[in-house]
Formats: structure tokens, sequence, C-alpha cells
């Protein structure tokens, strides 16, 4: 198992934004990215922070990511919009499509834009707390490629498509759900090729559909669903709303960055935002869902000393304790970016190299 080491959160924002725009990205996009990146590691999200910026940096040099792009409507009525991303880094297109959403929302009671020709837009969770901290409840979605082996099946015909949601609680954090609908997200096999580490059968089969502990194997293989015809069925419900109803790519259509790193990968997403001002008002809803958290935290529990968590309390509570401690982060994968900056001539500041 490789070893950890333990970098500063606010030394490596500033380092990834720096390494960002050097890259080509604009000073804002950079800003944003880096926030992004380090806020998922924050939330203990480790298989979608830090661990995605050697194929983000290639896919920035190689031209699949527009490091530019302009992003347009392209139609819609009411509160419903489609955007076009411009084959943009999916953080960029998809917190400029949650403002949009945010914006339709207040004038409409619930906004939603779908989006098409865009890329990994990393944690589904960083847009819903977008819209919680304007006062939103959210759902977030992305459709990526094939990746999902139904029971019975031989191959996978839909992917693990990330779906979120989230409500504002008026307390030390917001209500978010981030799940895929996979036993777990392809990012836990990477952390754990990052790390040395076998993966538990049932996460996922080789290329011939057997159950595998490798990760590796499994990366290259297949997931297992989760919930066996339920994940599949929601993944379907995800893929019709971000690639089907957009216009855009769905099922084999959208491309691997990891397979397809030199081409975009078409991904689309799905962002809709409701406005509690639009009936019941926000202080309403803040304060029944403080009421339903706390007969959540209060159900009984049977192991001795166990607690009830709710969506997102664990996230909060990793984030504080990183916060103050700093980001575990493998040290092969520092080494890695270290080697991005070096080749790209950005100095690779010696702290982040500390224990």
């Amino acid at each position: 198992m490789s070893d950890n080491l333990t970098i500063p959160v606010a030394d490596t924002t500033e380092f990834l934004t720096g390494l960002l725009a050097h890259l080509g990205l604009s000073a804002a996009d950079a800003a944003d990215c880096a926030r992004d990146l380090v806020q998922t590691n924050l939330w203990g999200v480790d298989s979608h922070g830090l661990l995605r910026l050697p194929i983000y940096a290639q896919r920035i040099l190689d031209g699949s990511v527009n490091s530019h792009p302009d992003i347009k409507c392209l139609g819609g009525r009411g509160g419903f919009e489609v955007w076009d991303g411009d084959g943009g880094l999916g953080y960029v297109v998809g917190h400029k499509a949650t403002d949009r959403a945010i914006e339709l929302a207040k004038t409409n009671g619930i906004g939603a834009v779908g989006v098409r020709n865009s890329n990994h837009f990393g944690a589904a969770g960083l847009y819903i707390k977008q819209a919680t901290d304007a006062g939103m409840i959210a759902l977030a979605m992305t459709n990526v490629i094939p990746n999902l082996v139904v029971p019975g099946g031989a191959k996978p015909i839909t992917g693990n498509n990330p779906l979120a949601f989230g409500a504002p609680t008026g307390g030390d954090f917001p209500m978010i759900l981030d799940i895929s609908m996979s036993a777990v997200a392809g990012g836990k096999l990477l952390l754990a090729q990052e790390k040395g580490e076998k993966i538990p059968f049932g996460w996922a089969t080789d290329r011939n559909g057997e159950p595998t502990d490798d990760p590796f194997v499994g990366f290259e293989g297949f997931l297992l669903p989760l919930g066996g015809h339920k994940g599949f069925g929601l993944s379907l419900m995800v893929d019709i709303l971000c690639g089907v109803l957009t216009g855009g790519a769905y099922q084999f259509d959208i491309k691997s960055m990891y397979a397809n790193p030199k081409e975009p990968s078409d991904t689309c997403h799905m962002f809709i935002v409701i406005d509690p001002d639009a009936f019941l008002g926000r202080e309403q809803l803040e304060a029944r869902m403080a009421d339903m958290h706390k007969t959540i935290k209060a159900s009984p529990m049977s192991a001795k000393g166990g607690r009830m968590l709710i969506p997102g309390e664990l996230e909060h509570e990793t984030m504080m304790k990183r916060q103050r401690d700093g980001l575990p982060v493998p040290a092969s994968l520092m080494a890695e970016i270290q080697s991005i900056a070096e080749a790209q001539g950005y100095e690779f500041p010696a702290i982040l190299c500390a224990v």
C-alpha cells in the first residue's frame, strides 16, 4: 500500500488554481475548478478530487477539452432550457448551467437546464451545494459510458450515471445525497489502484462478467449495479433526461475520457432547481427540514454507540477535520501531479511534498 501525504488545504487550492490557469483555463475558471477539486477531497470523496487532475490536465493539453468554451443556450420554453457546453470542462459547464437553473427557478418556481456536449463534471454534489447555498432544492445528474452489467446480462448497455439531490436545512450543512447507479463509483477502483489495494467482490467484474477483487481488472471490465434492476432503471432515467431529452449523446455515443483521452466525451447533464419561495417559503422549508433532521437523529440504533447519519453529515464532519488537519493524498498521486507541473514549467511548491 502506498503512503499518504497530508497536504494543506489553502496551499493546495492556490497551487491547483495556478496550474490550471497555466494549462490554459481562464483565471476565473481555474479558481472554480481548483475549489471544486479541493472541496471534493474535503468531503472525503477522494475518488473524484485530486485523483482526476492528471486526466483533466492531459485532456486540456490535448485539446479534447475546450479550455475556453462558448457555452450557450440552444432553446427551450418557460423554465426549461437546453445548453451546448462546447466541449468544455464539466465543472465550468456545470456551474454555469446551475446558475441559469437557479435564475429560472426564481422566475418560474422551478428551473431545469439540460446540457449536451460537455465532459466529466466531477462530483454531482458540487452543483447541489451551489443550489442549496442559494436556498434552493436541487437535482443534478450526468450520463456516462455504458459500464454497468445488468443482472443476467453479458454486456453493459447503460452507465452508472450519477444522481445527486439536496435541500437546505438552515443548520451547519445541507442535506446532500450523491450516488451513482453502480455498487460503487468507478473512481473507487482508481483510488484502490493508486493505493495498491484490492476491492471487495461485488463491486465489479472482468470483461467476461466474472467477479473480481482486482481494481485494474475491474476498471477494464464492468461495474455491478446498485440494487439490481432498480439501479438499472434509475440509470436509464438519468440517460433519458441527460442525453435523450437534450438531443445529446447517450449510451454508446458517449466516449470514455480514459479509453479515448484525445476525444471529447460528449457527456450530457441535467440540473433541476426548485425555489421553495414558490409555495412554502424558505423559512418554513428550513423549519420542516430541521424537524425531519431531529426525527431522523432520534431514531434508535441496533448497535451500541451507533448513530444515525443524514446524507451530507459524514461529509461535513470529514470536511471539518480535513480543513484543520489537511488533505490525505497518496504520495504516488502527488508525484504524478508534480511531474505534470514540472513538465509544463510550472513550479511545484515544496510544502505539498511535506508529510
